[in-house]
């Protein structure tokens, strides 16, 4: 007698592409901010981490956690530079004019 083993399989989920490229897009941006001032790349991890999230409340698939990481890292390096802009606007306009 050979007894066959019936198990309810739920079918995996999908990890959402999107997530991934913007998480990728992110990290480059990170790299990229503090080695060569590439941190404008953060505008397009952002963007992407956005619609990533979206398509996945959609379609019912994995991945939130990276589009969220990307979106904190995206917005970290825009603050930033928000910040750094200001800092460097207020120290310039302190500086005596030349003659």
């Amino acid at each position: 007698m050979s007894i066959q083993s019936t198990q309810n399989r739920t079918p995996v989920k999908r990890i959402n592409r999107l997530a991934v490229g913007s998480l990728l897009l992110a990290a480059v941006a990170a790299g990229g901010m503090l080695l060569s001032s590439v941190g404008v790349i953060a505008v397009f991890a952002v963007g992407a981490g956005h619609v990533a999230i979206n398509q996945i409340n959609l379609r019912d698939e994995r991945g939130k956690g990276l589009a969220l990481a990307a979106l904190v890292i995206g917005y970290a390096i825009a603050t930033f530079a928000l910040v750094s802009m200001i800092y460097f606007a207020v120290v310039l306009a302190q500086q005596p004019a030349p003659l």
